[in-house]
């Protein structure tokens, strides 16, 4: 075999559940713009605006997309019998079974309700999400059930206006070190075991799945750290009295 030769590329299928999956996540974006207008003051800066639509549009995400992974890792499953690649590896020392279920195979990949299939999709790229990897059910039991809701109290601080900003940018800055973290712990595993479970092969599963997807949840949260920065210094500037009212001039 030729040393030189490329690894052959997954052809890019487009079908139903593509463009489906896709609207998806557009419908949520959208629903989270139109919360914006429902729950802010049409005098509301565009940075707080944008800060509320990236909270609600991840919030949703969490509770509708990821919250759907969770329920078909818990309770989507075929025999492990069924399944090509038994036994199941999840079955075997020093793992463990999933759930204490030796005899079952767990995962989107198994079910064919309107999630699993969003799933399915999404696990061309990164076939960890078609099954039941503990590491990552961890990280979205935190991101479900903690991010989720931590999204949600921004979005009501930033309803609340005036006299919230201490708490705004503190919790804000929380949620955003917590989505980095999270984002590093999900992909650093793969980097250093040669990316097994990733498709780069072609254009939609690198750039559109794997890189565009999961880079918003880095580009939005650096940018919330810099606005927190510059609003807690300044904060804290103002406090130690650097900055104030000019002192009125002596007659």
């Amino acid at each position: 075999m030729d040393s030189t030769s490329k690894p052959a590329q997954s052809p890019i299928v487009i079908d139903l559940t593509t463009i489906l999956s896709l609207l998806s996540t557009l419908l949520i974006l959208f629903s989270a713009y139109l919360l914006s207008y429902q729950l802010l003051p049409s005098r509301t800066l565009l940075k707080y605006r944008v800060l509320f639509v990236w909270h609600a549009f991840d919030a949703l995400i969490h509770f509708l997309l990821e919250g759907s992974f969770l329920y078909n890792c818990f309770f989507t499953y075929v025999a492990s019998t069924s399944t090509p690649d038994y036994p199941h590896p999840a079955s075997l020392p020093p793992v463990g079974p999933f759930l204490g279920h030796a005899d079952r195979t767990y995962g989107s990949a198994y079910g064919t309700n309107p999630f699993a299939k969003l799933w399915q999709e999404y696990a061309k790229a990164d076939k960890r999400w078609g099954g039941a990897d503990v590491t990552v059910i961890s990280l979205e039991l935190l991101t479900v059930f903690g991010a989720g809701p931590l999204a949600v109290w921004v979005c009501e601080l930033l309803r609340r206006g005036r006299g919230q900003e201490g708490r705004l940018w503190f919790w804000a800055s929380v949620m955003a070190t917590g989505e980095i973290y999270g984002g590093f712990m999900t992909f650093a595993p793969e980097w250093l075991s040669g990316s097994t479970n990733l498709d780069t092969s072609n254009f939609m599963y690198l750039y559109v799945y794997l890189i565009f997807f999961n880079m918003l949840w880095v580009v939005f949260p650096l940018w919330v750290l810099y606005e927190a920065y510059g609003n807690i210094n300044l904060a804290f500037v103002k406090a130690s009295g650097a900055i104030g009212p000019k002192s009125k001039k002596k007659r």
